[in-house]
């Protein structure tokens, strides 16, 4: 059976302080702005994607603690957290939000072993996201890579493409009180992460993939997208993130996110997928992942 957790509801203050914390300036989330997107169905502002999966770390982590399952992922060294989203409807400002985590599954594969649950989010009684979230040994999403030379992202430009690599740069640095203001965005108790007194400061899960949507958007403006008339929707998140690196992970470090369209035999002239990579002082590879968006008005 499903566990039930109590619903929420997001307010327009909770969608300005989550996008304003990750500098996503999409004029969907813009409580003024959204009225100048041509043919916006979604007649108001709407929550951001990477905030409700932060909502989900947050559900996933008080199921993990109930349930005691972190001593099965410290005992099978499942170092990575995979999230698999596909979005449905918007989550709007006001209306009551109800996430669903089903029992999780526990497989003791001897190549990646995992321990799953399904999630669902509803709105106003539609279904607004579904998908995974999975611990595993090794990463699920892009787990072959092709990063290039590291080494060149210290003296890269912001905001500009690498050489002939085909990825664009944007350039962050992680700063506690961004995260704080994401995480209460996000319908998140941000002691559980930060606690000065306690001398407690961990990044969450989703803090840093988050500012990928800020990267695509800086990408799409050096591109010249019209963001008023041909504006583009999340349709999934595939995101694989190393939990043993993000425990080094402290404020000022800096954070290179590195994207390109990825190459698949299944993409479509409408869905565009790219392929995202956040990158620690220039050195570490934090997360991989695939986000794929399509045309507001796409006739898929």
């Amino acid at each position: 059976m499903p566990t039930h957790t109590k619903a929420n509801t997001f307010s327009l203050l909770h969608i300005d302080v989550a996008r304003n914390s990750t500098d996503d300036f999409n004029l969907f989330h813009d409580k003024k702005k959204w009225e100048q997107i041509f043919k916006n169905p979604f007649n108001g502002p709407i929550a951001l994607g990477f905030q409700l999966e932060e909502f989900i770390e947050g559900a996933i982590r008080d199921h993990r603690s109930k349930n005691q399952e972190e001593i099965l992922i410290s005992q099978h060294n499942l170092q990575y957290s995979n999230y698999q989203f596909s979005f449905a409807n918007p989550v709007k400002p006001e209306q009551e939000v109800e996430i669903k985590i089903n029992k999780s599954l526990f497989t003791n594969d001897t190549n990646n072993p995992t321990l799953s649950n399904r999630v669902s989010i509803k709105s106003s009684g539609k279904l607004c996201m579904m998908g995974y979230k999975k611990e595993s040994t090794r990463p699920l999403f892009l787990p072959s890579l092709n990063l290039p030379d590291l080494s060149k992202l210290q003296s890269s430009s912001d905001r500009e493409f690498l050489e002939d690599t085909g990825f664009f740069i944007k350039r962050k640095f992680m700063n506690t009180s961004n995260a704080k203001n994401f995480l209460s965005g996000s319908l998140v108790e941000q002691s559980i992460f930060f606690d000065e007194i306690e001398g407690k400061a961990n990044f969450p899960e989703i803090f840093p993939c988050s500012l990928i949507s800020c990267a695509l958007l800086e990408k799409a403006i050096k591109e010249k997208l019209d963001f008023k008339r041909n504006p583009m929707v999340y349709t999934s998140h595939k995101i694989s993130i190393d939990r043993n690196r993000l425990s080094y992970l402290k404020s000022n470090d800096s954070l290179h996110i590195l994207v390109k369209p990825f190459q698949s035999e299944k993409s479509t002239s409408a869905l565009q997928t790219y392929e995202c990579y956040g990158i620690v002082n220039c050195q570490f590879l934090l997360f991989s992942s695939l986000i794929s968006l399509t045309p507001l008005n796409s006739p898929a």
